[in-house]
């Protein structure tokens, strides 16, 4: 089946500058961290990203080990890319990263150049692509020195692999020493992609948010409902088939607390008195202040419609926000 855009795709969703740059990111961007992979259903994975597009959404972030098994989302994107998609290519936005396991051996992972650059070209390979507009280290490498790895990024670029680079997962101080050593290298840091919710706030205790908006640089939030904690089927507890009650999941039993729990019932009131859900309050909470877009998980099309509707209640009262503030603290 030939696919064919909506034409009011622009109609709705709204775009935030990324930074001091001239890109604009769509305030929702979809991750295809999980969902897209072989082991998932495809036909879903498809109508997911086919209604995405159609609503707007034109940030697809990957990375190389997205899957499972890794490399899968990649080579999926790539076909349904390919296939059905062609012909928007100019509209969209495509990221991917390297940093995480993909192959044995000394060279398949972390931030060497020689890793880097073998994981870009093989993400290219995989999705058909000439380029990516973002490429991301995926996270920082103790062992190599920064410059080598910044220095592979800014080869990417004048190599035209990548339009834009990015950091995901540096802390402040990483941030600001990987920023500086691009700069001298005559390269922008256009975004940095840190783990963000009502629940994780490292970023503005460490002040990261602040120090990115005085460089220019834009930001992304990854698992901003707290890898599904900050929804309504946690309300009353861990459901037999929810990520926290599988041992392999990425969300701990232990992390669901009885305290969390009080907390979560309590930040549900706050969004049924918005007229929202908890997911919907607790993505427009991470799009309340500085942040330029904030990544979606989804697995049926019934959760991104229900994401997509934030778009019609973003604004956060600041009577709200130190209700919410109130209730975490």
């Amino acid at each position: 089946m030939t696919y064919r855009a909506s034409n009011d795709r622009y109609s709705k969703m709204v775009y935030r500058r990324c930074g001091r740059s001239g890109l604009k990111l769509p305030v929702l961007s979809l991750g295809l961290w999980h969902n897209f992979g072989s082991v998932d259903v495809l036909e879903t994975g498809r109508e997911i990203i086919h209604r995405a597009f159609d609503w707007g959404i034109t940030h697809f972030d990957l990375a190389n080990n997205y899957g499972p098994p890794p490399g899968s989302a990649e080579e999926f994107f790539g076909q349904l890319l390919q296939k059905e998609l062609k012909a928007y290519r100019d509209e969209l936005i495509i990221t991917t990263k390297a940093g995480y396991l993909m192959w044995p051996g000394p060279y398949g992972e972390w931030g060497s150049k020689k890793y880097l650059m073998a994981s870009l070209d093989q993400s290219l390979k995989r999705m058909g692509l000439e380029y990516v507009d973002i490429f991301y280290s995926h996270r920082p490498d103790p062992d190599t020195p920064m410059e080598e790895t910044m220095g592979a990024l800014a080869q990417a670029v004048q190599q035209g692999k990548a339009l834009y680079v990015g950091l995901s997962n540096y802390n402040a101080k990483e941030t600001k020493q990987a920023i500086g050593i691009l700069r001298q290298m005559g390269i922008q840091c256009l975004i940095h992609q840190p783990k963000y919710s009502m629940f994780v706030r490292w970023t503005e205790e460490e002040g990261l948010f602040d120090m990115l908006e005085e460089e220019g640089v834009g930001s992304i939030a990854f698992s901003p409902l707290a890898q599904g904690l900050l929804t309504n089927r946690y309300l009353h507890g861990i459901p037999e088939d929810s990520r926290a009650a599988k041992s392999h999941g990425f969300l701990q039993e232990e992390e669901v607390s009885p305290d969390k729990i009080e907390k979560i019932k309590k930040l549900h009131t706050i969004a049924e008195k918005r007229g929202q859900s908890l997911a919907q309050l607790a993505l427009v909470w991470t799009l309340r202040d500085r942040l330029t877009s904030t990544l979606i998980g989804v697995s049926r099309l019934e959760q991104l419609k229900a994401n997509i509707d934030i778009i019609d209640n973003l604004d956060l009262s600041q009577e709200e926000a130190q209700q919410i503030d109130a209730i975490l603290f």
